[in-house]
């Protein structure tokens, strides 16, 4: 069975062969409990998204979310998805590692593309996952874009394709179209796993929209965490990137 998540899950999703699909609201907890019960859930596994900036949204939680966000210290993707990992474990429903099914889909280690990155690319990829692991145990800056290694855009709650949009512009601005620069504002994307990433939720992924995303934004390498990141359709990612001489490769 699956259980969608009705502000984020596509439509489509009831056409794709799921047994039976049921739509529950984000601040329904213990109707997504109830729902598992019912049907004799006792394994789980998350996969796709949920917008951290989803907290600040219009939904109503129940009174079993509501406390559970009461509870809590910080409000940050692991302080909230591990208290409901911790709420479903207590009524008997354990959630898998949510890779378990998509072993083949992590980023192998080397480089993925035609292109390697270059030496000034790899300077930034040095510096980048530098910045990044320190910020990732705040669960911030899992995606940071550099150039030149100088720290250009952080992620935060708008997520990686934003950033590097946000990142892509800042770098247009500052400068004329085609007047020179002394320094290259060719970006590079790293992206990386929390240091102590919980596999069961908030893995980092990749698509052909983060390819596309960074050849808008004029970025030129990608760097991610090897065995930590999933590529979705990896085939069409390393199509594109190559298309638009992007190197992209894991560590």
């Amino acid at each position: 069975m699956v259980a969608a998540i009705r502000e984020e899950a596509f439509p489509e999703l009831e056409s794709k062969g799921a047994a039976s699909v049921h739509w529950i609201s984000l601040g329904e907890l213990s109707k997504l409990i109830d729902t598992f019960k019912a049907a004799g859930v006792t394994r789980a596994v998350m996969a796709g998204q949920v917008k951290h900036k989803q907290i600040f949204s219009a939904i109503k939680p129940d009174w079993r979310l509501a406390k559970l966000l009461l509870s809590l210290g910080t409000r940050n993707t692991d302080s909230l998805l591990g208290a409901v990992a911790k709420v479903l474990a207590d009524e008997g429903i354990m959630l898998e590692n949510s890779t378990a099914l998509l072993e083949p889909l992590l980023a192998k280690a080397g480089v993925l593309t035609k292109r390697a990155p270059s030496e000034n690319e790899r300077r930034n990829i040095e510096y980048g996952r530098a910045v990044a692991g320190r910020l990732a145990d705040y669960d911030i800056g899992q995606t940071v874009v550099i150039a030149e290694a100088a720290c250009v855009a952080v992620e935060a709650m708008e997520g990686t394709d934003a950033t590097i949009e946000r990142a892509g512009e800042m770098m247009r601005s500052l400068q004329p179209e085609g007047e020179a620069s002394t320094l290259s504002r060719a970006l590079t994307v790293v992206k990386i796993a929390k240091p102590k990433q919980d596999m069961r939720f908030d893995v980092p992924v990749v698509g052909v929209k983060t390819i596309e995303t960074m050849a808008r934004a004029g970025a030129s390498c990608l760097s991610l965490d090897a065995g930590r990141c999933l590529l979705l359709d990896v085939s069409e990612i390393i199509d594109a990137a190559d298309r638009a001489g992007i190197a992209v490769s894991s560590q």
